[in-house]
C-alpha cells in the first residue's frame, strides 16, 4: 500500500547459471541492497536490485539464499482454481463454486454456494468477474464514509489484480485496490481502504499519517496482522 509514484522497472525473466528456480528481476533507483522474495500469485522468486548492481553479484546471493528459496517455495498452499466444487472465501467466509451449466444469468451467491452458470470454460472467467465487481461494491462505499470523515474527496475507485500491494493513491484522488481484498474478512478491507484514504491527507508514512489511519480504523493492528500472516494466500485463488 502505498501512495501514486514508482522508480521501478518492469520485471523480467532470470537465468541464473546452476540455479533452478523460477526467478524474475526488477531494477529499482530506491533499491538500496538485492533483496529476494517468495511471490505466491505465480509460484516464482522476485529479486530486486539497484539499477547498477552487476548481474554477477546478484547471480551470487541468489546462489547463497537457494536452500531458503526452495524451502519457501515447497511450502505454498497449493493453488485453487476457479472451478466447480472449488471453495473460495468471500469476505473470509468459504462459498463453494457450484457449476449449473444449463442456468443463465449473473454469478450469484446462496447460502454458502457460489452458483454459476454457462459454460464450463467461461467459468473462471465469469466467476473472477463477479469478485471483481463485489470487491468494487464493498470498497467503494467504505472509502466514501472516510473520505468524508476527513474532508476529502475520492475522484475514483478501481481494483487490479496487483501482487505487491493491495491499494494506491495519487495526488487526484484516486485509489485503486486489489480485487482480492474481497476474499479477506471485512475488517482488513475497512483497514487497507482506511490506509489509501489517510494518504489523501498525508502522501507519506510519518507518524501522523498512522495517526490518521488509526482515527479512521481503530482495530488496525489486527487487520494489519492478518494481511502479513494470510494476505499472500490469497493470490492462490483463480
Amino acid at each position: 500500500m502505498t501512495a501514486t509514484g514508482t522508480a521501478a522497472m518492469p520485471d523480467e525473466p532470470l537465468t541464473l547459471p546452476g540455479v533452478d528456480l523460477p526467478l524474475v528481476l526488477r531494477r529499482s533507483a530506491r533499491a538500496q541492497r538485492i533483496t529476494l522474495k517468495v511471490d505466491p500469485a505465480g509460484a516464482l522468486l522476485r529479486v530486486t536490485a539497484p539499477p547498477k548492481v552487476r548481474l554477477a553479484e546478484i547471480a551470487r546471493f541468489v546462489a547463497r539464499h537457494v536452500p531458503w528459496a526452495e524451502a519457501r517455495l515447497a511450502r505454498l498452499p497449493a493453488p485453487v482454481p476457479f472451478a466447480d466444487g472449488a471453495v473460495v472465501p468471500i469476505l473470509g467466509a468459504p462459498h463453494r463454486i457450484r457449476h449449473e451449466p444449463q442456468g443463465r444469468g449473473a454469478v450469484r451467491r446462496q447460502d454458502g454456494t457460489l452458483v454459476a452458470g454457462g459454460r464450463a470454460e467461461h467459468l473462471a472467467r465469469r466467476v473472477t468477474d463477479y469478485l471483481k465487481a463485489e470487491a468494487l461494491n464493498q470498497l467503494r462505499p467504505r472509502a466514501a464514509v472516510r473520505a468524508d470523515r476527513l474532508g476529502v474527496r475520492v475522484s475514483h475507485v478501481g481494483v487490479r489484480d496487483t501482487r505487491t500491494r493491495w491499494g494506491s493513491c495519487s495526488r487526484a484522488g484516486r485509489l485503486s485496490f486489489s480485487w482480492r481484498l474481497v476474499l479477506a474478512p471485512e475488517p482488513v478491507l475497512d483497514y487497507v481502504v482506511a490506509h489509501e484514504v489517510a494518504h489523501l491527507v498525508e502522501m507519506n508514512h510519518s507518524p501522523r499519517f498512522w495517526a490518521l489511519v488509526r482515527r479512521l480504523e481503530p482495530q488496525m493492528d489486527a487487520a494489519r496482522t492478518w494481511l502479513k500472516l494470510h494476505g499472500g494466500g490469497l493470490h492462490r485463488y483463480g
